[in-house]
């Protein structure tokens, strides 16, 4: 287990800590600071109230709730939403319902998302002529095929 500890502001009287639902969770849930209905197709951008502290060499990745995805459609749009450990604004999370026929409610204090911490690599990057060959080359989207079946 790491000792990383991470520094949240709360911006909001509101506000809450993320929290994991399981000691060894790797995805801890951020929570609402307000209310919002969320038609059909639309999407929401909504705050949590917090800002993060992520060290150099880390940075924060919101994920969507499972559960919401399965029950009501919602889900996170540009999933995952990184946090770069510069940000020191307010997280908000890129609510998104997907039901074509519900309106979606948050409430103040709902999960609305998880927050996963990562360590990220920091490369430089130069300019090549010519890149090394691989098996794989430029194939790209579904050039290893179908899943199932032997591409062989």
């Amino acid at each position: 287990m790491s000792d990383l500890t991470i520094s949240v502001q709360l911006l909001h009287p509101d506000a809450r800590l993320p929290h994991r639902a399981h000691y060894d969770d790797a995805g801890a849930d951020l929570m609402s600071v307000e209310e919002c209905e969320i038609a059909p197709g639309e999407r929401a951008l909504v705050g949590t109230g917090i800002a993060i502290e992520v060290p150099r060499g880390y940075a924060a990745f919101v994920h969507p709730r499972s559960g919401l995805a399965a029950k009501q459609g919602l889900t996170v749009l540009n999933a995952p939403g990184t946090i770069d450990s510069g940000y020191r604004g307010e997280v908000k999370v890129i609510v998104h319902n997907t039901d074509p026929h519900a309106t979606a409610h948050i409430g103040v204090g709902d999960r609305i998302a998880q927050l996963v911490i990562q360590e990220v690599a920091l490369p430089r990057f130069t300019a090549a002529d010519r890149l090394s060959d691989s098996e794989r080359a430029a194939g790209g989207f579904g050039s290893t095929g179908i899943a199932g079946k032997d591409t062989n």
